[in-house]
């Protein structure tokens, strides 16, 4: 282990005024020995935190963690790419133990009317699997508790927290074996999410944002829980019951008590049993519509919607704050290295801070630090391209503006031909007017598949005749072929496959002409009466449809011509890429439902004739659970469990659910549904309609301001979300740098 005193000792061993800092004996700084084997090493380790630093600047990661040899050395191997993969694998492997464990998910359908045993594994099986990823996570919290030293971690509620999930999972992992896997409840398994958690900063940026606004999303859902009392005592009043009147049916179905009606109008505010709830007191007097019109258009339209607005004007500033911290952790990691090398270059100057960077020593730097070969050669030149010596501080900062842009290769050179005639023949085959002429064909292929399927949805597949489909999926398949072929011819093979769509476009056309081929090979050339039996794997009619489904995903390439719809296409990649946190956090949130659905669920709904709870289908009533055979979603396994949760959260007849639980198990899970139905539709639905509303109003605004940003690169860069909205952040200050550089736990810079 290293020395403690090399942890604590200054890297910039000079004060401000030049006069040296006294140094203890046996404890070298960067550049306190100047000649020997000793003044290699430390040049070494300078070198070795430099890269450190820019390594944390491009990953947007904290520096605040140790720096002497040992600890870097650690600290790269723990954030290498196998590391990281391998930590990556782990958490998956832990969650998806949930398909596994009992209750198994390896059953071919979740219906309880046909089910089959499920395998269970065997005990000690899954809990091995578990041991080995807890080991994983001991080292992996091991680490990094030794990383950030022992007063960061304990300043640090995650980690904490991480020791405390992993102890209480330890605990309860060997109370399973001694059990032998009998107990009825796994404590840990409602854990496991949190290791997907600590795992993603963007996900612990995302929960304290949703923290955040919670105190506001709990004043509307105050009013919103008067305004549904109100309205269920007015609906108790409004419909007592009357004796001997067979049309007063609301308030035996509706409003039989408080219960009732609370549930009934709940549901109504999600409009999932409109207008059903309505109906009988409608068809009694229309008047009463009054009650149920204005119970609507003051909870969903302005209630629910004024709570989307309120969600979105927390979280429109969300990403600003998340780009704002980004933009300052990288600052601080490129200055903590320019400081670090420019000590090196310091020695014997009275004032190190002035220097500068020595190109050859950042050079060398560059060669360790793990990036991309694209954006080293672009930094490359850009510091061959300046003129100087040494580096200065701000000259150091924009050679990183780099890392804000990712690097499109240029398109490769057309092929040169001699002769005019084919000169021309490139040109007309290299235009793009050519590109609208096969959008056109593809639309027509489209079209024609269309027409087919509305003229035979009513004939059987062994009674069509598919000559003409057959003759005209032929005719453009060819021609898809002879496209791919002159746009090599005028392009050249690497100038056609280079852009991506093109790659899958050309893909999908081979498919297509081997499908065509085996076709033509199997059931001959189409002609009239074309009806052949099942050959092989694969029907006449299957092949078709397959077919079918490829050309109308080949279509997608008329994407990439329309610039609007263009925009509103890498728009939305954009969103999903940059949405995989608030993803994370309905995973997290789906699985912790699903684990205690099952606790509290698991066995309730039974088949049929197996309970008098259970009628058949001819004596339930009407929309029941029984009469809609909703039989596949329980929670008699995880897989079954998730699906179910998703049915509910979509809130679609979510009130047969509602009914069904509460028969088979008791009035109290409708608790469970209303709390599933709070978070995932009315928190995490609006937080993430919120969300695509702030990214994408700011990518629309701005995408005019893109070009001008970029200027003549706009044809080999490609702009991130960073260098996007650059131009809304602010630059930390220099002396907001130094004061965070003077604080660093490990790293004690001179003043």
């Amino acid at each position: 282990m290293a020395d403690p005193r090399e942890e604590s000792e200054p890297l910039l061993s000079r004060t401000r005024g030049g006069s040296a800092r006294r140094i203890p004996a046996g404890v070298p700084s960067c550049h306190s020995v100047q000649v020997g084997p000793g003044a290699v090493a430390r040049r070494d380790l300078c070198l070795d935190q430099a890269v450190v630093f820019i390594e944390d600047a491009i990953q947007y990661r904290s520096i605040n963690h140790r720096v002497d040899a040992r600890s870097l050395w650690l600290y790269r191997r723990y954030y290498s790419s196998t590391s990281q993969w391998t930590l990556s694998f782990t958490i998956f492997l832990i969650l998806a133990l949930a398909f596994i464990e009992t209750p198994s998910s390896l059953t071919s359908t979740s219906d309880v009317r046909y089910r089959p045993a499920p395998w269970e594994p065997p005990c000690g099986l899954t809990e091995g699997v578990e041991a080995l990823c807890l080991l994983v996570f001991a080292a992996d919290v091991s680490v990094k508790s030794y990383l950030v030293g022992w007063a960061q971690f304990r300043k640090n509620p995650w980690l904490l927290a991480y020791l405390v999930v992993l102890l209480v999972s330890l605990v309860d992992w060997t109370v399973s074996l001694s059990l032998i896997c009998q107990e009825p409840v796994r404590v840990r398994r409602l854990l496991r999410p949190f290791f997907l958690m600590q795992n993603s900063s963007m996900m612990k940026k995302t929960l304290k944002c949703i923290r955040w606004s919670l105190p506001e999303m709990a004043s509307i859902g105050l009013l919103l829980a008067a305004h549904l009392c109100l309205f269920t005592m007015l609906g108790m009043l409004l419909f007592p019951g009357e004796k001997d009147d067979r049309r007063d049916r609301q308030r035996l179905t509706y409003f039989r008590n408080l219960p009732e009606a609370l549930t009934s109008l709940l549901v109504l505010l999600t409009t999932a049993n409109n207008p059903d709830v309505m109906i009988p007191a409608y068809s009694k007097n229309r008047l009463y519509a009054i009650f149920f019109i204005a119970f609507t258009l003051i909870g969903s339209l302005f209630l629910m919607n004024l709570l989307t607005a309120i969600i979105y004007n927390q979280f429109r500033g969300y990403l600003m704050k998340s780009l704002q911290t980004s933009l300052l952790r990288r600052r601080l990691g490129i200055r903590a290295a320019y400081k670090v090398l420019s000590s090196m270059t310091a020695e014997g100057e009275a004032h190190p801070e002035g220097v500068g960077v020595k190109p050859q020593d950042f050079l060398q730097v560059l060669q360790k630090v793990q990036l991309d070969s694209d954006h080293k050669q672009a930094i490359t030149e850009k510091l061959h391209s300046r003129s100087g010596d040494l580096l200065s501080a701000d000259e150091f900062q924009k050679l990183f503006d780099e890392f804000d842009k990712r690097v499109i290769k240029e398109h490769p050179p057309r092929p040169e031909y001699r002769s005019p005639f084919l000169q021309s023949a490139q040109f007309l085959f290299g235009h793009h007017y050519f590109d609208y002429l096969g959008n056109l064909m593809a639309f027509g292929n489209l079209v024609t598949i269309c027409v087919f399927l509305v003229l035979d949805a009513h004939v059987m597949p062994k009674d069509r005749d598919d000559f003409v489909l057959g003759i005209l999926n032929c005719v453009f398949i060819l021609y898809y072929l002879l496209e791919m072929l002159l746009k090599v011819f005028a392009l050249g093979l690497r100038g056609t496959w280079s852009p991506p769509a093109m790659c899958s476009i050309g893909l999908l056309t081979a498919v297509l002409l081997v499908l065509e081929i085996s076709t033509l090979a199997v059931y001959r050339f189409p002609h009239p009466g074309w009806k052949p039996e099942a050959l092989g794997l694969l029907s006449l009619w299957d092949v078709t449809r397959l077919v079918n489904v490829l050309i109308a995903f080949r279509f997608l390439r008329v994407i990439p011509s329309m610039e609007l719809m263009a925009v509103v296409a890498s728009t939305i990649l954009d969103l999903i890429r940059n949405m995989r946190a608030f993803g994370g956090i309905l995973a997290v949130v789906y699985y912790v439902f699903a684990i205690i659905g099952i606790i509290l669920f698991r066995g309730v709904i039974v088949a049929p004739g197996n309970s008098s709870l259970a009628p058949d289908n001819g004596s339930a009533p009407c929309g029941s659970f029984e009469q809609l055979e909703y039989w596949t979603n329980n929670f008699d396994d995880f897989a079954a469990a998730l699906v179910t949760l998703w049915d509910v959260m979509v809130v679609n007849n979510w009130q047969v659910f509602l009914d069904a639980f509460r028969r088979y198990a008791g009035p109290w899970s409708k608790i469970y549904f209303v709390l599933w139905w709070l978070v995932s539709s009315v928190i995490w639905v609006n937080l993430f309609l919120a969300l695509i509303l702030e990214n994408f109003l700011h990518k629309w605004d701005r995408r005019s301001h893109l070009q001008s940003l970029t200027g003549d690169l706009g044809a080999t860069s490609e702009v991130t979300v960073e260098l996007l909205f650059r131009d809304v952040l602010e630059e930390p200050t220099e002396e907001e740098l130094a004061e965070k550089l003077s604080h660093h736990p490990h790293l004690q810079l001179c003043r």
